[in-house]
């Protein structure tokens, strides 16, 4: 079964990383629009769509990657006190009851989204002569599914901590600052600023 999740998270890490790089051509398109504008004056027509597209593309290919690194937001307040096995149960329950049953509606609604669209050769509705938008839907069906395969190993996981009493390690990969473990690593202090005498 491991073998299973990480083979999986593998992917989405993978799949996560590679369209993390339309972060950088969205800034490059906006950068030349703006020097388009401002310097050659000739705008795009386009421009507004296109980033809307990349974003979306962006947003929506990131989800499993997110999910493998376990940073959705969760509302853990009283989550965390609970022991591992407690919170591999709730979470079975919900990704079984809401996770499943969500993720597939989107897969089957973005595929019947995305071929509508397709079939017509669907533009953007904002101007004249607008973008296609069928190549943006195709991404709906597809980031749905990697989700779901994704969700498949988070089940896995649950699994195996109902059955062992811990959460499988998951793959090293960008973790957040934790100040209190760089001050250790630095071996810094926190340094008392002297009042200066300000009032308000």
């Amino acid at each position: 079964m491991m073998a299973f999740i990480r083979f999986i998270d593998r992917l989405s890490t993978a799949v996560g990383k590679a369209f993390a790089w339309l972060i950088l051509a969205l800034t490059l398109h906006i950068c030349w629009e703006v020097l388009a504008r401002y310097l050659f004056h000739r705008p795009s027509a386009w421009a507004f769509d296109m980033q809307v597209m990349y974003y979306g593309i962006m947003f929506m290919m990131a989800g499993a990657y997110t999910l493998a690194k376990n940073g959705h937001v969760r509302g853990d307040i009283l989550y965390g006190f609970l022991r591992p096995r407690v919170q591999a149960g709730l979470d079975l329950i919900l990704y079984l009851v809401f996770f499943v049953p969500g993720v597939t509606a989107l897969v089957w609604a973005g595929w019947y989204y995305a071929g509508e669209s397709i079939a017509i050769r669907e533009h953007s509705s904002l101007m004249a002569d607008g973008p296609p938008i069928y190549p943006f839907k195709i991404f709906i069906p597809l980031a749905g599914a990697f989700l779901l395969l994704q969700g498949s190993a988070e089940i896995c996981r649950c699994l195996l901590c109902l059955r062992h009493g811990a959460w499988p390690r998951r793959a090293d990969d960008v973790e957040e600052v934790d100040v209190d473990k760089l001050k250790q690593m630095v071996q810094a202090k926190d340094v008392a600023v002297p009042d200066q005498g300000y009032r308000s």
